[in-house]
Protein backbone atom coordinates (compact mmCIF):
# COMPACT_ATOMS: atom_id res chain seq x y z
CA UNK A 1 0.00 0.00 0.00
CA UNK A 2 1.42 3.42 -0.88
CA UNK A 3 1.58 6.36 1.53
CA UNK A 4 -1.41 8.22 0.06
CA UNK A 5 -3.64 5.15 0.26
CA UNK A 6 -2.54 4.45 3.83
CA UNK A 7 -3.06 8.05 4.95
CA UNK A 8 -6.49 8.14 3.33
CA UNK A 9 -7.48 5.20 5.61
CA UNK A 10 -6.17 6.96 8.75
CA UNK A 11 -9.18 8.46 10.60
CA UNK A 12 -7.37 11.76 11.23
CA UNK A 13 -7.12 12.41 7.48
CA UNK A 14 -10.35 10.75 6.31
CA UNK A 15 -12.12 14.09 5.82
CA UNK A 16 -9.18 15.78 4.08
CA UNK A 17 -9.13 16.38 0.34
CA UNK A 18 -7.07 14.19 -1.98
CA UNK A 19 -4.72 17.15 -2.52
CA UNK A 20 -4.17 17.52 1.23
CA UNK A 21 -3.52 13.81 1.74
CA UNK A 22 -1.06 13.85 -1.17
CA UNK A 23 0.70 16.86 0.37
CA UNK A 24 1.06 15.04 3.69
CA UNK A 25 2.37 11.93 1.93
CA UNK A 26 4.97 14.04 0.11
CA UNK A 27 6.54 15.26 3.37
CA UNK A 28 6.14 12.06 5.43
CA UNK A 29 9.32 10.02 5.89
CA UNK A 30 9.36 6.27 6.53
CA UNK A 31 11.34 5.24 9.63
CA UNK A 32 11.87 1.92 11.36
CA UNK A 33 12.38 1.03 15.02
CA UNK A 34 13.21 -2.28 16.69
CA UNK A 35 11.23 -3.90 19.49
CA UNK A 36 11.94 -2.03 22.73
CA UNK A 37 13.15 1.16 21.01
CA UNK A 38 11.73 4.42 22.29
CA UNK A 39 10.18 6.34 19.44
CA UNK A 40 9.28 9.28 21.68
CA UNK A 41 10.75 9.94 25.13
CA UNK A 42 8.68 11.75 27.76
CA UNK A 43 9.96 15.28 28.55
CA UNK A 44 12.30 15.33 25.52
CA UNK A 45 12.29 17.79 22.63
CA UNK A 46 12.04 16.46 19.09
CA UNK A 47 12.17 17.77 15.57
CA UNK A 48 10.01 14.87 14.43
CA UNK A 49 6.52 15.81 15.39
CA UNK A 50 4.00 13.22 14.41
CA UNK A 51 4.05 9.49 13.72
CA UNK A 52 1.60 7.15 12.02
CA UNK A 53 2.17 3.45 12.67
CA UNK A 54 2.42 1.50 9.42
CA UNK A 55 3.48 -1.88 10.82
CA UNK A 56 3.93 -3.39 14.28
CA UNK A 57 2.73 -2.39 17.75
CA UNK A 58 3.72 0.35 20.20
CA UNK A 59 2.60 1.58 23.61
CA UNK A 60 2.41 4.96 25.32
CA UNK A 61 3.29 5.49 28.97
CA UNK A 62 3.63 8.49 31.27
CA UNK A 63 5.91 7.64 34.15
CA UNK A 64 4.71 4.22 35.31
CA UNK A 65 1.17 4.69 33.93
CA UNK A 66 0.12 2.84 30.77
CA UNK A 67 -1.81 5.25 28.52
CA UNK A 68 -2.47 3.50 25.21
CA UNK A 69 -1.57 0.71 22.81
CA UNK A 70 -1.05 1.47 19.13
CA UNK A 71 -1.59 -0.72 16.06
CA UNK A 72 -1.20 0.02 12.33
CA UNK A 73 -3.16 3.12 11.38
CA UNK A 74 -2.87 4.67 14.84
CA UNK A 75 -0.92 7.89 15.34
CA UNK A 76 0.89 9.71 18.13
CA UNK A 77 3.03 12.78 18.73
CA UNK A 78 0.41 15.17 17.41
CA UNK A 79 0.83 17.64 20.28
CA UNK A 80 4.35 18.43 19.02
CA UNK A 81 2.88 19.50 15.69
CA UNK A 82 1.11 22.48 17.16
CA UNK A 83 3.07 23.47 20.25
CA UNK A 84 6.64 24.64 19.73
CA UNK A 85 9.22 23.71 22.34
CA UNK A 86 6.77 21.78 24.51
CA UNK A 87 8.37 18.68 26.01
CA UNK A 88 6.88 15.34 25.02
CA UNK A 89 4.00 14.37 27.31
CA UNK A 90 4.55 10.60 27.12
CA UNK A 91 6.99 7.90 26.09
CA UNK A 92 6.04 5.76 23.10
CA UNK A 93 8.00 2.53 22.76
CA UNK A 94 7.91 -0.15 20.07
CA UNK A 95 6.44 -3.41 21.39
CA UNK A 96 7.58 -5.16 18.19
CA UNK A 97 9.61 -4.11 15.17
CA UNK A 98 7.70 -1.14 13.74
CA UNK A 99 7.59 1.01 10.64
CA UNK A 100 6.16 4.52 10.88
CA UNK A 101 5.51 7.55 8.74
CA UNK A 102 7.01 10.63 10.43
CA UNK A 103 6.13 14.27 9.74
CA UNK A 104 8.31 17.05 11.13
CA UNK A 105 6.81 20.07 12.88
CA UNK A 106 8.10 22.50 10.23
CA UNK A 107 6.74 20.42 7.32
CA UNK A 108 3.37 20.23 9.07
CA UNK A 109 3.29 23.99 9.67
CA UNK A 110 4.08 24.60 6.00
CA UNK A 111 1.14 22.36 5.06
CA UNK A 112 -1.16 24.40 7.31
CA UNK A 113 -0.64 27.50 5.20
CA UNK A 114 -2.22 25.80 2.18
CA UNK A 115 -4.44 23.24 3.97
CA UNK A 116 -5.84 24.83 7.16
CA UNK A 117 -8.49 22.12 7.57
CA UNK A 118 -5.74 19.82 8.87
CA UNK A 119 -5.35 22.04 11.96
CA UNK A 120 -9.04 21.72 12.83
CA UNK A 121 -8.84 17.92 12.64
CA UNK A 122 -5.63 17.75 14.70
CA UNK A 123 -7.04 20.08 17.39
CA UNK A 124 -10.09 17.83 17.71
CA UNK A 125 -7.85 14.81 18.15
CA UNK A 126 -5.76 16.69 20.74
CA UNK A 127 -8.84 17.46 22.80
CA UNK A 128 -10.01 13.83 22.69
CA UNK A 129 -6.57 12.47 23.57
CA UNK A 130 -6.06 14.88 26.47
CA UNK A 131 -9.45 13.95 27.92
CA UNK A 132 -8.68 10.23 27.57
CA UNK A 133 -5.27 10.69 29.22
CA UNK A 134 -6.84 12.57 32.13
CA UNK A 135 -9.36 9.74 32.60
CA UNK A 136 -6.60 7.09 32.46
CA UNK A 137 -4.39 8.89 34.95
CA UNK A 138 -7.33 9.52 37.31
CA UNK A 139 -8.28 5.85 37.55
Amino acid sequence: MDKVEFLRKTPLFASCSDKTVASIADVAKTRQFGAGDRIIREDSQSTMGFYILLEGEAEATRGEHHLADYAPGDYFGEIALLLDDMPRTATVAAKSDVKVLAVTRWDFKALLTTNPEIAVDVMGVLAQRLAATDRELSS
